[in-house]
């Protein structure tokens, strides 16, 4: 049961990778439409806040590459979500691998004992 697990987890592992390869253009950040004058919402511009090396930023953004920052950004969301789990297997993996390496060992240590 174990050993097969601990192949489908293997399996899931590659098929991260695999989309990790496939992945385009990405930025961190959310994008959010905001104004010159709030009150009145006059003056819209779009603007896309990011944290980077521990810095705040903001870029703003032409109305002609919104959609294309918005596909960056989800790509990274998308990025981070598969990394997540990539992380959560690998050490589910390894205990799981730990696991199965002693009891062969007590399973060893009880043959020799006999």
């Amino acid at each position: 049961m174990s050993k097969k697990k601990i192949e489908e987890m293997v399996e899931e592992i590659d098929g991260i990778k695999k989309e990790l390869m496939e992945l385009g253009e990405m930025r961190p950040g959310s994008l959010s439409k905001q104004y010159r004058k709030p009150k009145e919402k006059v003056g819209a511009y779009y603007q896309l806040s990011y944290m980077h090396k521990m810095k705040s930023r903001t870029d703003y953004v032409r109305p002609q590459f919104l959609e294309r920052t918005q596909e960056q950004v989800n790509t990274y969301k998308r990025f981070k979500k598969l990394t997540e789990r990539w992380v959560e297997l690998g050490i589910a993996h390894a205990k799981l691998t730990v696991e199965i390496a002693e009891k062969e060992l007590e399973k060893q240590a009880r043959i020799r004992h006999s």
